[in-house]
Parts: structure tokens; sequence; C-alpha cells
């Protein structure tokens, strides 16, 4: 399937035109440690956005820069404010929709963004624009995460290690142990009393990774993107089957 970039107006107008719902990734260009790409986050939500291939939707281009100013110590990261970061999403989106695609899947790699796209989905709604579902590409992967990897999701670990080397070959493998010896166990730094004062990712990672990059494989890679495909055809087959009028705000009572 074509992403919608890679159309002629004219081409456009049919794959618009049979399209239920619009896939949109977003991602990051921030630090992943010494091992990873910056661009890890948006390499992993196209990798999984654009293999689902299907004539009722269309995956539109990818939004590369996300909210990470937590990391900006680190050299290569850029950032936006949640602010710019939920009105760019809301106009692309917003320009989707003129098109008759009102229904959209944001397939997110990069948690920074949460906030911004919750406060875009819920936006375009209450202007009666779109419907627009934010989605982290390992929403619904914590079992698998745990069964292969024996852990739960961190940053420039396993989990994202694993998807690089099955969907790029921009790891820089001999640099994965020198990631693990300055990670963190954990996000955050907590101290007395339970407050965390890890406000960025240099306050507790020297490498700037949180996990253990180096139980990342390609094999599990391709598991991971694999089942996240698969989740995320069960939630367009579900969007595309409402209709938009059922999908609107409810009724103030």
């Amino acid at each position: 399937m074509r992403e919608l970039h890679e159309h002629t107006t004219t081409t456009a107008a049919d794959a618009l035109g049979e399209a239920e719902v619009a896939v949109l990734p977003t991602g990051s260009v921030e630090q992943h440690g010494p091992a990873l790409p910056l661009g890890t986050d948006l390499f992993a939500a196209a990798g999984v956005a654009t293999r689902v291939d299907r004539a009722d939707a269309i995956v539109l281009p990818g939004v590369p820069v996300g909210v990470s100013d937590h990391h900006r110590q680190f050299h290569g990261t850029l950032s936006t404010t949640e602010e710019t970061f939920a009105d760019y999403v809301a106009d692309i989106v917003e320009s989707v929709a003129a098109h008759g695609v009102r229904k959209v899947v944001v397939v997110n790699g990069h948690g920074g963004n949460t906030n911004a796209l919750r406060r875009a989905a819920r936006r375009l709604r209450a202007d009666d624009v779109a419907f627009t579902v934010p989605w982290h590409w390992w929403d619904n992967l914590d079992d698998l995460i745990d069964a292969r990897l024996d852990t739960s999701l961190g940053h420039a670990d396993a989990v994202e290690t694993s998807a690089m080397l099955h969907l790029t070959e921009l790891v820089q493998e001999d640099l994965l142990a020198d990631a693990e010896a300055g990670a963190a166990d954990s996000w955050g730094r907590e101290v007395p009393g339970g407050a965390d004062v890890g406000f960025d990712t240099a306050d507790f990672s020297d490498s700037g990774a949180v996990g253990h990059p180096t139980d990342g494989t390609a094999e599990i890679g391709a598991e991971l993107v694999a089942e996240a495909v698969d989740d995320l055809n069960a939630l367009v087959d579900w969007l595309a089957a409402q209709r938009f009028e059922d999908l609107r705000p409810a009724p103030h009572r």
C-alpha cells in the first residue's frame, strides 16, 4: 500500500475515497543511548503503521519531532512543546478530514507525546472534526514482552533495540554494552517520601538508556512488530466499522 505522500493528486482521490480510516505515525528525534538511532520512535511507529496494507486505510506521512525536552542534555535531541505538537497533529487530522476521512488512528512511538495527543483528540472530537484514537505501538504487548524478555518497556532497552534490529540497519551493535553499562534499571529517581525527582533522563541515566539493551534481538523484534501490526489491524477493523455519528460526544444529561 502506498502512503499518502507517494500518491499523485489523481490517485490520492481514489485512495482517500476508499479509506475509512487514516493512520498517522508520530515519534521523536531524541537520544536513545549510544547504540540506537535518534529516530527510533518514528522508525518503530512508521514500521508498524506501514505494514497495515488494506484499501480501507490510508497511511499519512509521519511526524518526526515530538515532545522530548526531558532528553535535551543529550546530543541530537530535538523537541517541541506539547501545545505546538498537539496543534500540528490536529492540523494534519483536520486536513485529512476535509478529504472525507474523519476516523484516525495515531500510531505513536514516543511516550512524551501522550498528553498532547490526548489533548488533540479531545479537541478534534469536541469540534466535530474527526474521531482520533491515540495508540502506542506497544500498547498490547506487555505479555509478549514479559514472556520473551522478562521485562517491561524502558527506553533504548531490549524492546526498542529488538525493534530497531528488525526494522533498520542503524543499530551500533558494538555499543550496546556501553549503553547498558550506563543505563538505569528503571525510569525516574525516587527520593524519601516516594517523590520522583527524575525530571530529565540525565538525572538518572548516564547513557540515556533505561533497561537492558544487550538482551535485544532481531528475532524478538520481528515478533513484537508482527503482534503490534495484528493489534493495529484489529483497531482499524473496529474503527472502520463505526458510524461517525456514533463516535460523537454523548449529549449533555
